[in-house]
């Protein structure tokens, strides 16, 4: 190559390096909203400054989670099925209730205290045409696991579909701060509560069956704030694999939906008030999810027309991570 022809080569590439450095600053300006894929507008940070007190209310949480999903058309996925959803008066837990329902399940939702919310989710349910029940108590206790499934079979007439959602969460930023009190309240809450209500399920459940467990990308990736509930939910993942292999031979498959930040109690009844508004804006979308968005994945691993190849898989919804 010339002296000429080397010059003109190094000119054309300063162009193109031009050239893509104002389209990088353009874009730059043009990147800062929220990605908006769905069927309706999401809202996005920055959200009003709030915090709840534990386990949290999703009638005070502004703005209100979106569960209706008013664009989905059930087609019978479920039809004639029954099932269990822990931590089903609000967030994930609310909106899975009622696509199940849309499918032409009966719902029972287990919860802790929340009787506003829990009444909400019935009043969603039964909308849909179907019925549902509401079961107050502590997952934790293996008492009361075992009651919640058998008032379900004994009011709804059997149990098709457990859908372990319920947890604990409340960071905590340096190990020396984690207590003995609140890594036990995260294990016996997160693990032994869908043990307990997996133990209590199986013996009802028949060939077609399946348990789904909510799982988190905290349990794929870790978070340095959330030291003892993302062990829980890497042991979560664990659990759905190895419970998976156990039950394969009976025809009950066992899978995990691993959610990234959704807009539900939980969070706003853990983090400071300044995340709240935040929450969610370190995605690649920019947002957090709504449980609407969470829910039709929840209906595809209960769906035996969808899913009946699929046992002991951990299905990541985390926004593009």
């Amino acid at each position: 190559m010339t002296t000429s022809n080397a010059a003109k080569t190094a000119d054309r590439q300063r162009d193109i390096q031009k050239d893509v450095a104002r389209s990088d600053a353009r874009r730059s300006k043009d990147d800062k909203s929220q990605m908006q894929t769905g069927a309706r507008l999401y809202p996005a940070p920055p959200f009003p400054k709030q915090h709840q007190a534990k386990p949290g209310s999703e009638a005070k949480l502004d703005p209100a989670p979106m569960f209706e999903a008013p664009f989905y058309l059930g087609s019978r996925k479920l039809e004639g099925k029954v099932a269990l959803v822990t931590g089903g008066d609000s967030g994930i837990g609310r909106a899975v209730a009622v696509l199940f329902a849309r499918e032409g399940a009966d719902v029972a939702i287990a919860h802790l205290a929340e009787s506003r919310d829990a009444a909400k989710t019935i009043e969603a349910v039964e909308s849909e045409g179907r019925r549902c029940i509401a079961i107050a108590g502590d997952v934790r206790q293996k008492a009361f696991c075992d009651k919640a499934v058998a008032e379900t079979v004994e009011r709804l007439g059997g149990l098709d579909i457990l859908v372990n959602n319920a947890a604990f969460q409340v960071h905590s930023k340096a190990i020396e701060d984690l207590t003995e009190e609140h890594f036990d309240e995260t294990l016996r809450t997160n693990l032994y509560g869908y043990f307990f209500m997996a133990k209590a399920a199986v013996p009802h459940m028949r060939a077609g069956s399946a348990i789904i467990n909510t799982g988190s990308v905290t349990g794929l990736e870790g978070s340095k704030a959330l030291l003892d509930y993302s062990m829980t939910k890497g042991g979560i993942h664990a659990f759905t694999r190895s419970l998976s292999g156990q039950l394969v031979e009976r025809g009950i498959r066992v899978n995990a939906v691993a959610p990234g930040p959704v807009w539900s109690p939980l969070n706003p009844s853990d983090k400071e008030v300044e995340d709240v508004a935040t929450f969610g804006a370190n995605t690649p979308m920019k947002r957090p999810a709504q449980p609407e968005e969470i829910a039709p994945a929840y209906v595809f691993l209960a769906s035996p027309q969808c899913s009946s190849y699929i046992t002991g898989e951990v299905l990541p919804i985390i926004g593009g991570y």
